[in-house]
């Protein structure tokens, strides 16, 4: 499990003193423990009755669920980065940058330009998209497909490009 995969790379890292990597993965643990503790609230209120043991387990994180998490954190550290260039502090975008690299490494691979355009263009003839109000049927259909391997803000960029053509 991915979750596991991570708290192991958080002590191999500490072994090999690498305060950026652990830093890093410590952070992304948190939100994942959070998440899972407003799972876990949501499952209390919902079924009081519900043993401690099945809220446990229910509570728990997929790994598609972690992997949304990451793709969260990265966003959070692109965010970052825009902002500190435009303070001019590039040693804090320099550990942005890291730090993405650090938490890519738990994200299957990306899709190159290319393979999202053509993903797009099978959705769009899919379903039958001619104009810039059908880019939300276009999105729905090609989120499950680019779901964790593609930035969403890089799929909506050539989505756009596409319908207005």
């Amino acid at each position: 499990m991915l979750k596991q995969q991570i708290k192991e790379a958080v002590s191999e890292s500490m072994k090999k003193g690498d305060q950026m990597v652990v830093g890093t993965l410590r952070m992304l643990l948190a939100s994942i423990v959070s998440k899972e503790k407003d799972r876990r609230y949501k499952i209390i209120t919902e079924k009081p009755d519900a043993t401690e043991e099945d809220v446990a387990k229910e509570s728990e994180l997929t790994d598609e669920q972690i992997l949304e998490a990451i793709s969260s954190e990265i966003k959070k550290r692109r965010d970052a980065i825009v902002l500190y260039e435009q303070g001019k502090r590039p040693e804090l975008v320099k550990k942005e940058q890291n730090e993405i690299e650090v938490l890519q490494k738990y994200l299957p691979e990306q899709l190159k330009p290319e393979e999202i355009k053509k993903l797009v263009e099978e959705s769009i003839a899919k379903v039958g998209a001619k104009e810039m109000r059908d880019m939300g049927k276009v999105m729905s259909d090609l989120n499950p497909k680019v779901k964790g391997r593609a930035e969403g803000g890089q799929v909506s960029k050539i989505v756009k490009e596409l319908l207005s053509k």
